[in-house]
């Protein structure tokens, strides 16, 4: 299957029947039809028939070099900056779909996956067998277009120890053994968003493990179906209440939902292992294959898309209460223009100096992504800060639907009228500004931004570890060595 419909979207994950447990019970029937997942998934669904709009098909999907079927252009190899482009105006108008709030869309792993493939050599270190899995299943998820999820992180149980000195060494998941069948994995792992409402998912370490023999059993690189027996996934609450799309307007579109999990003796089939028991190889694989710059890429390409929906959303509050006169507000307004330019200007130079790799892929410049992604973690909360400020108690004063349904509209009408408008439409803004800044599903964006790469701290860390730095030492040097010999002829 090429370039897959919402209809095929649905019936796949429907069909698959993963085992998902929520409020305390197992999902059963058809999960899109599932109150926490429905609103999202037909959003996904949407997602996947755009890209066989005749108007946006030729940068939604490309021609798979294999079949000559049109693909998704999220699973691109990447040889020229205008495919690069391309990929950055496909997944943009995903984005754009869902107004940047959807921080696990499709594109994300696929330019991973994507990437992965290139660098399938890499994997090859191990074993040439490896090499050959995953140069097979990144040409599996394109031709078919798979969905994945993804579990990156051990639970966090005592971050003081490594995961083989907890009480149990099956907290956090790990090899169990190895048959004919494949690897026998058990315990748990963190944080699968989109967990069970996709096709498959994909288990690679993303922190560093540490050099030595008690790591290596939780040292591993696989992909396998969402229903593979022994899996499980757990979900947190869900922050789609039912609501209306009034009342919820992000809630009930976007809530991606995040779970734990849990493989219970889960036998991992041989073609689907790329790395195993060998930390230095699992460490690498995100660096060196690049895929944390493509990734990188999507990411910043949809946080572009998402400042520019929390611009539009502050602007039209300030003129529907008419407050765009003070410089108070201008000056907070302008922050948040800074914000988006920055980005722009980022993404601008990245593809600029994109360069061929050396795995023949062409590859943006990491510096100004890398730049972006610490940044940005930073800015965001200060978006929903503003918004907050310049919102008030208009922010509280947001009846719901249902009130403006009943008998109490007159009064709803006459006092909460805006300046160039009427209240219907008023409440109706400041209900979606209300689920940025304040609802449990944009507090939870929040916190998925300030962390969406990881420790803010230790990406700091590794960033100025990173960075070259030396050009500036010896120029300062020279100057005050040139200064010295001017004081010295004085």
């Amino acid at each position: 299957m090429p370039a897959k419909t919402g209809k095929q979207y649905i019936e796949r994950v429907d069909e698959a029947q993963a085992v998902v447990w929520i409020n305390g019970e197992q999902v059963r029937g058809k999960i899109s039809e599932h109150p926490a997942f429905k609103g999202v998934m037909k959003t996904q669904a949407e997602m996947y028939d755009m890209q066989h709009d005749p108007a946006k098909r030729d940068y939604m999907t490309y021609v798979s070099p294999t079949t000559g079927e049109r693909v998704g252009t999220s699973f691109i190899q990447p040889r020229t900056q205008e495919d690069l482009v391309m990929r950055r105006k496909m997944m943009q108008e995903w984005a754009k779909y869902n107004g940047g709030m959807m921080g696990r869309s499709p594109d994300y792993l696929n330019v991973g996956i994507m990437a992965y493939g290139a660098a399938a050599k890499m994997f090859g270190k191990q074993d040439p067998f490896y090499a050959k899995n995953m140069e097979e299943y990144y040409e599996y998820c394109r031709e078919n277009d798979i969905s994945l999820t993804h579990t990156l992180i051990q639970p966090q149980v005592n971050r003081a120890v490594n995961a083989a000195q907890l009480p149990d060494p099956y907290i956090a998941a790990r090899i169990v053994k190895k048959t004919s069948e494949g690897v026998v994995i058990r315990g748990a792992r963190l944080l699968a968003t989109q967990g069970g409402i996709t096709d498959e998912i994909m288990v690679f370490p993303s922190t560093l493990l540490k050099q030595s023999e008690e790591e290596n059993p939780y040292a591993y690189a696989f992909a396998i179906p969402n229903n593979t027996p022994g899996l499980k996934f757990i979900c947190r609450e869900s922050f789609d209440y039912g609501k209306s799309h009034f009342d919820h307007p992000l809630g009930s579109r976007f809530e991606e939902m995040d779970t734990i999990v849990v493989f219970d003796d889960v036998v991992v089939p041989w073609n689907r292992v790329f790395a195993l028991g060998d930390v230095s190889v699992c460490n690498q694989a995100y660096n060196e294959s690049n895929a944390v710059v493509h990734m990188t890429h999507q990411v910043v390409a949809k946080n572009i898309v998402k400042t520019e929906f929390v611009l539009g959303i502050l602007q039209l509050m300030v003129e529907t209460i008419n407050i765009g006169q003070f410089q108070h507000v201008q000056e907070k307004m302008s922050e948040v223009i800074i914000a988006l330019e920055t980005m722009k200007a980022y993404m601008t130079a990245a593809e600029a100096n994109a360069k061929i790799d050396k795995w023949g892929i062409m590859t943006p410049d990491f510096t100004p992504l890398n730049i972006a992604r610490n940044y940005y973690p930073k800015i965001y909360p200060r978006f929903s800060e503003i918004m907050q400020l310049l919102g008030a108690s208009g922010l509280m004063a947001i009846p719901s639907e249902a009130d403006f349904k009943s008998d109490i509209r007159p009064d709803l009408d006459k006092y909460l009228q805006a300046a160039n408008g009427e209240a219907y439409h008023r409440v109706k803004l400041y209900r979606l500004a209300w689920d940025v800044c304040m609802s449990a599903f944009g507090t939870r964006q929040t916190l998925y931004e300030r962390f969406f790469f990881g420790d803010p701290v230790r990406m700091a860390s590794a960033l100025y570890n990173g960075y070259d730095k030396q050009e500036y030492v010896d120029r300062v040097k020279e100057f005050l060595d040139r200064s010295e010999q001017m004081i010295q002829n004085n």
